[in-house]
């Protein structure tokens, strides 16, 4: 008996000492929900009477001004929790649940030690964003007033959309500079947050962006001054070769079909190859300083390739252009147009394989092939000679037989003459 009452004021004497305890949690509690209720109004309906939520629909990153409340209203709620877990550490400090308030205390301590870093970087990035948008509206009104848009205008391509929009060249460069302005903004702001597991990675692919930049530039220099370069020097070339009277020469060859039945003109046409040529070239350069190896060393191979394919197409052309000229030489001085159709095929055959070899395409085997070609119609002219002129070849033989037999029974000797 005496042991259950010294039990029960055991007891007793806990829950007299926990009263205050309970009694200053609940005093915690009180206030922990005053301030959040306070905090929640003040952000709830304060920033609403003060138009906040207007100037957020007026910043284009919320639709209208319902969306904008209901995003006061989260954020409200968010602050609200906020507050209730700041002050849990201290009331369950003060009801003695160490075990339990020593982790939510680590976490909060750590949690409010990162706010700063969370605050300077959105500072940081508020800022940032507004001075690049000033810059990139500046921009844009001082390359309106230089005429920058009717200049490129004048002088990019037609647009194969007559009712497209107009390409502002002034509009793009600013958000060109907003971008170039925004990415060293993200870098502070990211080193700001002094989380280096995640920021160093994401601030050197930004510091790579950031050098590559005038590079990027420097490509898009090189590419349209090709592209004008190529244009005005494939243009004079094209004219040049037209006052010289280049395009009749495939009618003095004989290929009369290709100004009657084709639209080919010989002077544009090679305009356009040397376009295409300066523009790779440039092309490539431009690669280089982009220091894309795989890129570069494509285009390389391709300008080394050049050569050999000017070189065959100029065999394969000139082989067809004496295929025709001879074809009509051949028509005119003997009437025969199967002897005529022969001499052309055989040399556009000698010109085809020519310029496959000239283009290094299996070497070999077009060797080979040319060599089976050429035994095959030498043997089947053997054969064909062989069978169908038999009496020719018999008549011939016995002539020459008789010539020999008639030289046998009259031999002339031919005496020396005398040397006194």
């Amino acid at each position: 008996m005496n042991d259950l009452g010294h039990s029960f004021r055991e007891m007793l004497n806990q829950v007299v000492h926990a009263i205050p305890n309970v009694i200053q949690a609940l005093l915690l509690l009180i206030l922990a929900w005053i301030v959040a209720v306070v905090a929640k109004n003040i952000i709830e309906k304060l920033l609403v009477k003060l138009g906040a939520h207007k100037a957020m629909s007026r910043t284009k990153l919320i639709k209208d001004e319902a969306k904008a409340k209901s995003f006061l209203e989260s954020i409200a709620k968010f602050v609200y929790l906020l507050v209730f877990i700041l002050f849990l550490p201290a009331i369950l400090d003060a009801l003695n649940m160490d075990s339990v308030s020593g982790p939510i205390s680590n976490m909060m301590n750590k949690l409010l030690g990162f706010i700063p870093n969370i605050i300077a970087a959105a500072v940081i990035l508020i800022i940032g964003y507004v001075i690049a948008k000033l810059i990139r509206e500046l921009s844009e009104r001082f390359l309106v007033t230089v005429n920058v848009d009717r200049w490129f205008n004048k002088v990019k391509p037609a647009s194969s959309t007559p009712h497209a929009a107009p390409t502002k060249l002034s509009s793009i460069l600013a958000n060109v500079l907003f971008i170039v302005i925004l990415i060293p903004v993200i870098t502070m702001a990211l080193e700001a947050l002094a989380i280096e597991s995640i920021s160093n990675p994401i601030t050197q692919v930004l510091n790579n962006v950031l050098q590559m930049i005038p590079n990027i530039f420097i490509a898009i220099v090189l590419i349209i001054a090709g592209y004008y370069i190529g244009r005005i020097v494939g243009h004079l070339l094209s004219g040049l070769l037209e006052g010289t009277g280049i395009n009749q020469v495939l009618e003095t060859f004989g290929v009369e079909y290709a100004r009657n039945k084709l639209p080919f003109n010989l002077s544009k046409t090679i305009g356009m190859i040397v376009q295409v040529l300066i523009i790779l070239f440039f092309v490539v350069e431009a690669l280089h300083v982009l220091q894309l190896d795989v890129l570069n060393m494509i285009g390389g191979a391709i300008i080394t390739y050049i050569p050999y394919l000017v070189s065959g197409l100029l065999i394969l052309g000139g082989g067809m252009l004496l295929a025709n000229f001879l074809e009509g030489f051949i028509k005119k001085y003997t009437n025969s147009s199967l002897s005529a159709t022969i001499i052309k095929y055989v040399v556009i055959v000698f010109a085809v394989f020519m310029t496959l070899d000239q283009l290094h395409f299996a070497t070999s085997i077009v060797n080979i092939a040319f060599i089976l070609i050429l035994g095959g119609l030498m043997v089947a002219f053997a054969i064909a000679f062989g069978i169908g002129g038999r009496d020719f070849a018999r008549s011939q033989l016995a002539k020459a037989e008789k010539q020999m037999r008639k030289d046998q029974h009259n031999p002339t000797i031919d005496k020396p003459e005398d040397f006194q």
